[in-house]
């Protein structure tokens, strides 16, 4: 399944670029995408934490993904 993923603040600076498309095995979850983009780019590994949204929700630890859903990628944000 094709996967399409927007990228914002240092994961879009990992993977350079602001879209990703992967491919994935059926069924693909959350922790399965995840393994995926740490072994595609190691630099992932090194991140404290990163939220994954699916159609706009926070998604959970477990969540199914499909081939449709708006994925995408929010490093944590620091600011004053």
């Amino acid at each position: 399944m094709q996967l399409n993923i927007l990228l914002f603040g240092i994961a879009k600076e990992i993977v350079g670029q602001q879209k990703l498309s992967l491919e994935l095995a059926e069924p693909a979850s959350v922790p399965i995408l995840m393994e995926k983009l740490r072994q595609d780019y190691p630099q992932f590994n090194e991140l404290q934490s990163l939220m994954i949204a699916v159609n706009n929700e926070y998604a959970e630890e477990d969540q199914m993904l499909h081939a449709k859903d708006e994925i995408a990628l929010i490093p944590p944000v620091s600011g004053g």
